[in-house]
């Protein structure tokens, strides 16, 4: 069975529905090697998403956050998943809603298709393909939405651009980034939702001078591109996948929606 925009968006909304139910509880987190939390709702999601893609796909080989902190780190070709289960658990922890569920298929390094599900918020954002991506409202466990609304850059504004920052994790470097800029507003957001602003048309500008991961990125991309925005690494090259070698960390890149890169 292949898998389609539509098979990610009903795993995303099963993983929303299972953290909500935590979320919306008492709960404890744990601290990992590189001091980064972990909750109940991270690895219960994981273990749902990682059996759904398998059920879909049996030969699709996976990475997936928490595996790879256990050391689980599988072989894999030119195509495989990219999994965040919980991307913002910060934002989990201090109960402000802005987390989200990330899951991409790569392609010979290239983010081809992508969910990416803010379950406090029941916004659902999906790429379907290269060219092709929509958002939807979406309750946690609830069924794909069949009404959808395309997802498509804005035109630069005249009057100056939106920019959106990380609201954990802002750098030195982002405000000297966005100096070059004509800058109107600068809105704060968590997990990839920053890339679906752009996406969305809500924003038109993210620069991220600061350590990611290839799961925390790959799903938003796949996002923003399908909508007309660029993902490029500051030497202006597209942020690819697949890079083993340096253990799938992301060099320092900026989300363009329709603005020239500098």
């Amino acid at each position: 069975m292949a898998i389609t925009g539509d098979t990610l968006a009903r795993i995303a909304l099963d993983a929303g529905k299972l953290i909500m139910e935590i979320y919306d509880g008492d709960f404890d987190f744990t601290r990992k090697g590189d001091d980064s939390p972990v909750t109940l709702a991270d690895e219960k999601a994981e273990a749902l998403i990682l059996a759904a893609l398998a059920e879909a796909d049996p030969d699709l080989k996976v990475i997936a956050e928490e595996a790879m902190a256990a050391g689980q780190m599988p072989e894999h070709g030119a195509r495989f998943a990219l999994v965040d289960p919980l991307d913002g658990t910060k934002e989990f922890i201090n109960k402000n809603g802005e987390f989200t569920v990330n899951i991409a298929i790569i392609e010979h390094g290239r983010p081809v298709m992508g969910v990416v599900y803010a379950p406090a918020q029941s916004r659902l954002f999906v790429a379907d393909a290269h060219n092709s991506a929509w958002q939807a409202e979406a309750a946690p466990g609830a069924d794909v939405p069949g009404e959808r609304t395309p997802l498509r850059i804005r035109k630069a504004p005249e009057e100056g651009l939106t920019a959106v920052a990380s609201k954990s994790h802002r750098t030195p470097e982002t405000d000297a980034f966005l100096e070059k800029f004509t800058i109107a507003d600068i809105k704060g957001a968590g997990s990839s939702l920053k890339f679906c602003l752009i996406a969305a048309g809500e924003a038109d500008l993210y620069p991220r001078m600061g350590r990611t991961m290839e799961w925390d990125t790959a799903a938003g991309q796949a996002v923003v591109e399908a909508a007309g925005g660029r993902v490029l690494t500051e030497e202006g090259a597209p942020l690819l996948y697949g890079k083993r070698e340096r253990g799938y960390d992301n060099p320092y890149f900026i989300v363009y929606g329709g603005v020239s890169p500098v």
